[in-house]
């Protein structure tokens, strides 16, 4: 069964490093590349296609008319790769390749290791690997993943790492239903499998795995103004999913107080 690789693309025509790509699926049989073009204004799209021409059968272009964000465009490639079916495991990596193959490979090793596990993602722990940021973003970075930490309140040093990889059975829960979030979408991950797996169980099915290598690549496509309304994205992304939640507490509680018999046919189950 095969790996299916999720590369969001947006305005990649002129630093998608196409002759990585082509290299590694050529040399990995057991690997499928969905490259998602996320509305590109550029010639992406055409360069994802002429890629998926010279391998047909392990690449796969799915076209997204409207730049959506990057949570739209993984969410499309995983509802793509789900539907084939000799796909047994999913995942995502940045297109500039700021997580390499090797890496991403190590977490697919992972993941297929253990049958309890439903995701296996990267962590960018400079005391694990050579990992490059600049000042800035890294400062940045250190305050988000101590806000979405408290957030979470679960034991996880990096939620925002480009690199997931998830087994099939577990995709619907994670993608059914869009995001809040066009970048942070990652968090929204860890609040619906908390939710699906229980806060108590959840870190049984998860692993975070240090990167041996990480690095910032100029010309991100988040910059300063995202760096600093990203703390009043999470504050929204963390009242919607505690909304939901107090409302279907609620809503058990009173169901569990009514009578079997009283309730509406319709709610029951067969």
């Amino acid at each position: 069964m095969k790996t299916g690789i999720i590369i969001p693309c947006y305005n990649e025509a002129k630093r998608l490093n196409s002759q990585a790509f082509l290299s590694f699926i050529k040399l990995h049989q057991d690997y499928v590349l969905c490259l998602v073009n996320d509305g590109s204004k550029d010639n992406t799209l055409g360069l994802l296609q002429s890629m998926e021409k010279e391998v047909p059968s392990q690449i796969c272009v799915v076209d997204v008319k409207r730049n959506m964000g990057k949570a739209a465009a993984v969410r499309a490639g995983a509802r793509h790769l789900y539907n084939l079916g000799d796909i047994s495991y999913i995942g995502f990596i940045d297109a500039d390749l700021s997580t390499d193959f090797d890496d991403f490979m190590a977490l697919v090793k992972t993941l297929k290791s253990d049958s309890r596990l439903n995701m296996v993602f990267g962590s960018r722990d400079s005391e694990n690997g050579a990992v490059e940021q600049n000042g800035f973003r890294k400062n940045v970075s250190s305050q988000m993943r101590y806000i979405i930490k408290r957030m979470l309140n679960l034991p996880i040093n990096d939620t925002q790492c480009g690199a997931k990889v998830f087994s099939k059975s577990i995709v619907p829960v994670i993608y059914k239903e869009a995001f809040l979030s066009r970048w942070l979408f990652d968090v929204e991950i860890f609040y619906r499998l908390k939710k699906y797996l229980g806060r108590k169980n959840v870190m049984r099915h998860i692993c975070e795995q240090p990167l041996q290598r990480w690095v910032h690549v100029d010309d991100s496509r988040i910059g300063f103004k995202d760096s600093v309304i990203m703390p009043m994205r999470l504050v929204q992304i963390w009242a919607s999913y505690k909304f939901v939640a107090l409302i279907q507490l609620i809503c058990i509680k009173k169901l569990s107080a009514s009578k079997f018999e009283d309730l509406p046919s319709e709610t029951v189950q067969s």
